[in-house]
């Protein structure tokens, strides 16, 4: 894999976290996404998992050290 994988996958993570940052800041019972009505847990769970395949493609590519924080 070439590194514009990887840069790829670290500015789909970025964006994931950004969006996970905004939305636990304002926790609404649901998100209207395409014309389909998803629930905000499960919004926010489909962020989460998005992240973890983010780090684990990161993570295959050797050495890595990824720092997050997490808001409530």
């Amino acid at each position: 894999m070439n590194q514009e994988y990887f840069s790829r996958i670290e500015s789909i993570r970025s964006q994931t976290l950004a969006i996970m940052n905004e939305i636990t800041k304002t926790p609404k019972p649901t998100y209207d996404l395409d014309g389909q009505s998803v629930s905000w847990e499960t919004y926010l769970k489909q962020l989460r998992d998005t992240v973890s395949w983010c780090n684990a493609q990161l993570a295959a590519d050797g050495a890595w050290e990824i720092r997050t924080q997490a808001g409530t």
